[in-house]
């Protein structure tokens, strides 16, 4: 010990003895600081960008109300881009009871899916809690959450609550428990989507059935959102039907693969065949060529078509 206050004591005899010299070292220290505090503006406006880049929802929401369920609604942006990576599904159950829109004599702004009380109920992105309540005329014990890609995402009439409002939680955190709480006729999870307060259809970007999201992203166009809900409840709601089923017509199912844009590039459109149709006539139909159709879809010239099959054809 003796020894270090020894040397602390004959740097300070040092220093003293040579005033300028430590001033010349705090004169080359003066430059190197402003530039310290420089490099760290440009690094907390880049974080800030960043964040802003990655949390999109910072711009389209007002406040943040911890009382309501439903957030101030503002305007709709004419499209916006849903990123719908690094997603969970809310829930494992692949039975959907009921669907998102008119259903006895009001609106049904989200999707049912059947659920057992207990059943663990996730998020399905990252994001941060903004209510845990209890409704007994409606959603019973729910909770709402603010994600970072702009959607809102509602989880109601559970027997239990896991979360705290304010509380940031990641995909797949388990937030609750199925139950029959609220306005409730058998146990199930009420699941709904939001755009700034508006409710979307669950069904444009998940696929309960097939536990899965649908794409990437979802762009969502206020012009033509009405139809592709109505669509994708076709598709991927209760009792919906698959890409291959008869009942599907080729517009449904060429507007059900766009209206998620997964990216800027080129999407990929579906033909549906019909009965007596040939890959010559499809390709007329569809302004391409045979041997475009034949590549796309690994066909052999002389391969028979059936009616009901999908060809990708672009």
């Amino acid at each position: 010990m003796m020894f270090f206050k020894k040397i602390a004591l004959l740097a300070i005899a040092t220093i003293s003895t040579l005033p300028s010299m430590g001033q010349d070292l705090l004169a080359r220290q003066a430059p190197i600081d402003r530039k310290m505090k420089e490099v760290d503006s440009v690094a907390l406006q880049r974080l800030i960008f960043t964040e802003s880049f990655d949390n999109p929802s910072s711009d389209l929401y007002e406040d943040w109300d911890n009382m309501h369920a439903h957030s101030k609604v503002t305007e709709l942006p004419d499209s916006f881009r849903i990123s719908l990576k690094n997603f969970c599904m809310p829930t494992d159950s692949r039975v959907l009871t009921s669907n998102f829109g008119h259903r006895w004599g009001r609106q049904h702004k989200g999707l049912d899916i059947k659920v057992y009380i207990g059943d663990t109920i996730r998020a399905a992105f990252s994001g941060k809690v903004r209510v845990v309540r209890y409704e007994g005329r409606g959603y019973g014990k729910y909770v709402v959450i603010r994600h970072n890609n702009g959607l809102e995402t509602y989880y109601a009439h559970m027997s239990k609550q896991l979360v705290e409002e304010d509380q940031e939680v990641r995909a797949g955190d388990p937030i609750g428990l199925g139950g029959n709480t609220g306005r409730s006729t058998g146990s199930h999870l009420h699941f709904e989507t939001r755009l700034c307060g508006v409710a979307l259809n669950p069904a444009l970007m998940f696929d309960f059935r097939n536990q899965d999201v649908v794409d990437d992203y979802y762009m969502f166009r206020k012009s033509t959102y009405q139809k592709e809900s109505a669509i994708a409840t076709r598709l991927r709601g209760a009792g919906g039907m698959s890409f291959g089923d008869d009942e599907s017509s080729d517009e449904e199912v060429e507007l059900a693969t766009a209206a998620p844009e997964a990216s800027y590039q080129q999407e990929s459109r579906f033909h549906k065949v019909k009965r007596g149709e040939t890959l010559f006539s499809i390709a007329k139909k569809r302004g391409t060529s045979v041997s475009a159709i034949m590549k796309l879809n690994h066909l052999k010239k002389n391969a028979k078509l059936k009616a009901g099959q999908i060809l990708k054809f672009n």
